[in-house]
């Protein structure tokens, strides 16, 4: 195997094996932020004189040939190189000779590997927020559409107040407004250069971080050498725990999902090319999608505790445990983005049951209505409390409307109740929480 490391000592095949792992199939997805950071550091090595206009000129016309390859799908790991920074610098060497192997003065794969995976990150996170931002007007359209269809409240699974589909969709949007701060928290914690910390120590080039920052677009440098090793770890740390806490709204939501599905609650309705059935009972409409989601999601949540586990008990400075981040946190990003999306095209086909009230099982979902007209009536709290409730001991308990009842005859009037559900003011959170 091609190594840019090899000293004329081959490794044995069993090691390289073992060392390598699933980098070469995982880097691929690094390989358009490796020429990025490339393009970027010949640039820098350039204005300090490591490199001649010339050299410079041809490097990047070079590594641009090799970013159009990437994007047209055509880029591959040749079967004898270990990772992507050998391959694009065998490619350089290859089609212009010798000045391909100036290409990496001044860095090490340590630093390479750390801009790479930042950028990737980035990236990421920035497709995140779109993908929520979308979500979330999903989420608040159906709330608006269906504010006044009640809907049964419960806790301890038991049938407690009465709720709404406008409450229940919105309260799925606000939660994604706090996912949004942490994705947000994690791309600041992302956004940081580590190009030029080389192995962790700096070097003895003139190198200009301030120059590959900006060019790369971060928000500023890993200033210490030492830091932008540590952040090896951190930055897949902080993701992981922003998708995780993404995955947790998910979760909840299939979750809720599942058991309005169930025909004993019967809340909510999917057409039947969205659900599956039984290999033996015929009228079962399974909601497959829904469970997946949930447990996907739990294997997403799971991500930042095993980041936590690989990370911990290692002195500072690069060690190759660090390698296998990508095999935690790449698959799962991608379970992330599947996972959102298949709620949207879920959302797009739900059917809400507007007439679930009128099941008798529903009849005592208004005892605290009736508790507090009375005690808006003057009555005390606990008498008017001792009364309804011996009036549901005695079988007696009614309520006016009961079945036909809409949200707005409940007269919830504060902020984040049925009838004052505050879409716009959640909104704005959003649109703030967004701006990063």
């Amino acid at each position: 195997m091609a190594t840019l490391w090899n000293k004329g000592v081959k490794a044995e095949d069993a090691v390289e094996d073992f060392t390598v792992g699933q980098d070469r199939v995982l880097d691929l997805r690094l390989a358009k932020y490796d020429v990025q950071g490339s393009r970027a550091h010949i640039r820098m090595l350039e204005s300090i004189g490591l490199l001649g206009r010339d050299e410079f000129e041809r490097l990047d016309a070079g590594l641009e040939q090799i970013a159009a390859s990437i994007e047209a799908g055509t880029f591959t790991l040749a079967p004898d190189v270990e990772d992507i920074h050998s391959q694009v610098e065998l490619l350089l060497t290859e089609r212009l000779g010798e000045i391909g192997k100036k290409i990496h003065a001044g860095r090490s794969r340590n630093d390479q590997v750390l801009v790479d995976i930042k950028l990737y990150l980035r990236a990421e996170l920035l497709g995140f927020r779109e993908e929520l931002q979308g979500l979330f007007s999903q989420l608040q359209a159906l709330s608006e559409q269906y504010k006044e269809v009640l809907l049964p409240g419960y806790t301890h699974a038991q049938v407690a107040m009465p709720s709404s589909f406008g409450l229940w969709f919105g309260a799925y949007a606000e939660a994604l407004v706090n996912d949004m701060y942490l994705l947000g928290g994690a791309y600041r914690v992302v956004n940081r250069n580590p190009l030029g910390s080389a192995a962790g120590y700096g070097n003895s080039f003139p190198l200009d971080r301030e120059m590959t920052t900006e060019l790369l677009g971060f928000d500023s440098p890993d200033y210490n050498s030492v830091a932008a090793q540590l952040s090896r770890g951190k930055s897949e740390r902080a993701v992981a725990g922003a998708i995780g806490s993404l995955a947790l709204t998910l979760n909840k939501f299939a979750s809720d999902c599942c058991l309005y599905m169930c025909p004993n609650f019967g809340f909510i309705h999917f057409p039947d090319n969205l659900t599956t059935g039984s290999s033996i009972m015929p009228h079962k409409k399974n909601p497959d999608v829904w469970e997946m989601v949930r447990g996907k999601c739990n294997r997403i949540m799971a991500a930042e505790n095993e980041i936590n586990l690989l990370c911990s008990n290692m002195p500072h400075g690069y060690h190759r445990d660090y390698q296998l981040l990508k095999d935690i946190l790449f698959p799962v990003l991608e379970m992330a983005h599947d996972c959102i999306r298949i709620t949207r095209l879920m959302l797009e086909h739900i059917e809400i049951n507007t007439h679930i009230l009128e099941s008798p099982i529903y009849d005592y979902l208004f005892t605290v209505e009736e508790v507090n007209r009375r005690v808006l009536g003057g009555m005390a709290f606990r008498d008017a409390y001792r009364q309804v409730g011996e009036e549901v001991n005695r079988g007696e308990f009614k309520f006016g409307g009961g079945a036909a009842l809409k949200a707005s005859d409940l007269r919830h009037s504060h902020i984040g109740s049925l009838g004052n559900l505050c879409n716009d003011r959640i909104k704005a959170l959003m649109d703030k929480a967004a701006k990063w």
